[in-house]
């Protein structure tokens, strides 16, 4: 359906004012606050991984004696893998820097080969033995139950509310949202409605004290169908009646419930209007997987950033079916090839539009999983090694630790869980500040990050 200049800007400026609660004081507050850098355009793309990526085949043992440790505790798992998880069928990292690593090797399984030539570019660096904690902790702490520990560890639903907003099951604000509510108070973006943006799952790591996750599907934004079969007169009146224009009953929770309809139905619209302008051309091609559709939609609004009045955005995408108590040696390879050739995609995509700089990409889990395997699978771990992918990243190397695939070293929680080195805090704090966040916001959204030294610069 065509649509005027006017009318855009009349849906712009509905979406907007609609956006939130207390959108006016909080536009009024920003411009007084100017706490953060919003300068230029920057996003952050989380990418979750479900279940709990197995850290031991994703960042594996490259030197022979180190490949043969991890060969020998996993021996069933790698025979029934078959061929590719033979050293000469991994694909090695170049590791520039070689921060503490000694003569240490470390590769990519042959399935992540998207990831691996990102890496080798410097587009893509590894941070290694990241997950939650609540006080720097070693096997000795743990052990002896020196220190504090997370709620509910290697529980799924309470690690995974742990890594999005540092509070387990129950938590109402995750990092994310409060970096965005940052930048926003700042005066980051017009379009508020489009801070903080799902494509369904880990909706709580964006969801903010200000700013709500707006959820997109791979087609856009939902709207009624029927308005699409509809004629121009009966369109209209059932336009009204969607953005429940009419509805003024005296119940405050009603009007207010009426309020946030308009404002969805108006921001759903913006958002399929903003998205169709887009030149589409010049796509890059994305996998037909769920998760390519997914980063293919973070691109395609990144493509749409003037039009929905954006200079920070969060974005968050999910992906299922990590938890490999079972079957790993069949299930596992088909999602690294997955992540890997969706994430390269992606890169490509924003690399086009000449935001390679502006654009970071990290992913996150649950937990890691163990060293020691159970038959045809693993089970919950705690730390794990995660990408961050974007031109702003200081590629081509290994950040924070990577323990030895052994058993009983000061960072085993036993069985081979990785206790962390880096904690999550630790690990977004770099990002928040490339995002823009002053350290007084920085400190209100990581509120633990005190509790840690410095961690691992891993962005320029």
């Amino acid at each position: 359906m065509p649509v005027s200049r006017r009318k855009f800007l009349n849906l712009s400026a509905g979406s907007i004012a609609g956006a939130s609660l207390g959108g006016i004081s909080t536009a009024l507050s920003g411009i007084q606050a100017q706490a953060g850098n919003t300068s230029g355009y920057k996003a952050m793309v989380c990418v979750f991984l479900f279940g709990g990526m197995d850290n031991h085949d994703t960042i594996i043992p490259y030197d022979q004696g180190s490949y043969q440790r991890w060969a020998n505790i996993r021996s069933s798992l790698i025979r029934a893998q078959g061929a590719s998880r033979a050293r000469d069928n991994l694909l090695q990292l170049s590791n520039e820097k070689k921060l503490g690593f000694g003569s240490r090797k470390f590769a990519l399984p042959p399935e992540l080969a998207g990831l691996h030539r990102l890496y080798e570019t410097g587009n893509a660096a590894v941070i290694g033995n990241v997950g939650p904690l609540l006080t720097r902790t070693d096997r000795s702490s743990f052990t002896n139950e020196l220190v504090p520990l997370p709620s509910r560890l290697f529980s799924h639903n309470d690690q995974q509310a742990t890594w999005m907003a540092g509070a387990p099951e129950g938590a109402q604000f995750g990092w994310g949202g409060l970096f965005a509510d940052a930048m926003q108070q700042s005066g980051a973006n017009l379009g508020a409605a489009f801070s903080t943006v799902t494509t369904g799952g880990s909706a709580l790591f964006i969801t903010g004290r200000e700013t709500a996750p707006y959820q997109v599907g791979e087609e856009g934004a939902s709207q009624p169908w029927v308005l699409e079969y509809t004629e121009e007169k009966l369109r209209d009146e059932l336009r009204r009646h969607f953005r429940a224009e009419r509805y003024n009953r005296g119940n405050f929770l009603r009007r207010d419930m009426a309020s946030k309809v308009h404002a969805s139905f108006d921001a759903n619209e913006l958002y399929n209007i903003a998205t169709q302008k887009i030149d589409a051309s010049n796509e890059t091609p994305f996998p037909s997987t769920p998760l390519g559709q997914q980063l293919r939609s973070v691109a395609r609004t990144i493509a749409a950033r003037a039009h929905l009045g954006v200079h920070r955005q969060i974005f968050t995408v999910a992906m299922g079916g990590f938890d490999t108590h079972s079957g790993q040696a069949q299930d596992l390879p088909a999602l690294q090839t997955a992540l890997g050739d969706a994430i390269e995609a992606f890169y490509g995509a924003i690399d086009g539009m000449g935001l390679a700089n502006d654009v970071t990409l990290f992913t996150a889990s649950d937990f890691g999983r163990t060293l020691a395997i159970n038959g045809d699978g693993t089970d919950h771990g705690w730390g794990a090694h995660h990408f961050v992918v974007g031109g702003a990243v200081k590629g081509k190397q290994i950040f924070g630790d990577i323990p030895e695939a052994e058993f009983d070293h000061d960072q085993d929680a036993g069985g081979g869980r990785l206790i962390p080195t880096q904690s999550v805090e630790q690990f977004a704090a770099p990002l928040g500040r490339w995002f823009g966040l002053g350290e007084n916001d920085l400190a209100n959204a990581l509120p633990r990050l005190s509790n840690f030294g410095e961690g691992v610069q891993f962005l320029s």
